[in-house]
């Protein structure tokens, strides 16, 4: 996967200003969490490029950003959680899902660009 950081407030105004074209994932994890570790790994694994070409990826680093998660929790309305994931599309939070929740091939479905089967 082709992570771009998450580190500034800037950077999330202007990711939420793309996904208006592109869906955006944002993936906030915590360093010293192993469950969060796992649900990575798990993501990083099943991840098909070839599938999710019009998706922008984002990795928050929560031990480094901390305040950067409360800023993406108000702006989309979400409930912190750690580990997360967001899908972002025209501005709104159209999919979170936490801890062992997070699935590629739902993430997959969510976008709308790749059946469920």
């Amino acid at each position: 996967m082709q992570w771009q950081k998450l580190e500034s407030v800037e950077q999330l105004q202007a990711l939420t200003e793309e996904s208006k074209k592109n869906s955006i994932l944002i993936f906030k994890h915590s360093m010293r969490c192993n469950i969060s570790r796992m649900a990575l790994d798990r993501l990083e694994r099943e991840w098909r490029p070839e599938e999710m070409k019009e998706v922008k990826t984002y990795f928050l680093d929560l031990l480094s950003y901390r305040d950067m998660s409360s800023a993406v929790a108000e702006k989309f309305s979400v409930e912190h959680q750690s580990p997360q994931v967001l899908l972002i599309e025209n501005g709104e939070a159209v999919y979170d899902r936490s801890h062992f929740e997070i699935h590629y091939k739902d993430i997959a479905a969510a976008t709308k660009k790749v059946p469920t089967n």
